[in-house]
């Protein structure tokens, strides 16, 4: 279900949509999409912040067992 709201844009924000959009454009659809496109690449940025978060605080850990697993390898 679609709202109906509105925002105010500055005039150059404006004139940039309806260059990207065209004459037969549909301004709500285009900044409906590009809000969609923005609020994944900062849920994906939160995530990777996350996954490095993870990964510094677990750094030492990983690296011991990686160190242990390669102690292992044998030349052939």
């Amino acid at each position: 279900m679609k709202v109906k709201t509105s925002v105010t844009l500055s005039r150059n924000v404006l004139e940039m949509i309806d260059a990207a959009v065209g004459k037969a454009g549909n301004r709500s659809g285009f900044i409906e999409e590009a809000i969609k496109n923005y609020i994944k690449q900062r849920l994906r940025e939160q995530r990777e912040r996350e996954d490095l978060e993870i990964l510094n605080r677990c750094a030492d850990q990983l690296n011991r067992e990686s160190r242990d697993v390669l102690s292992y390898q044998v030349d052939l």
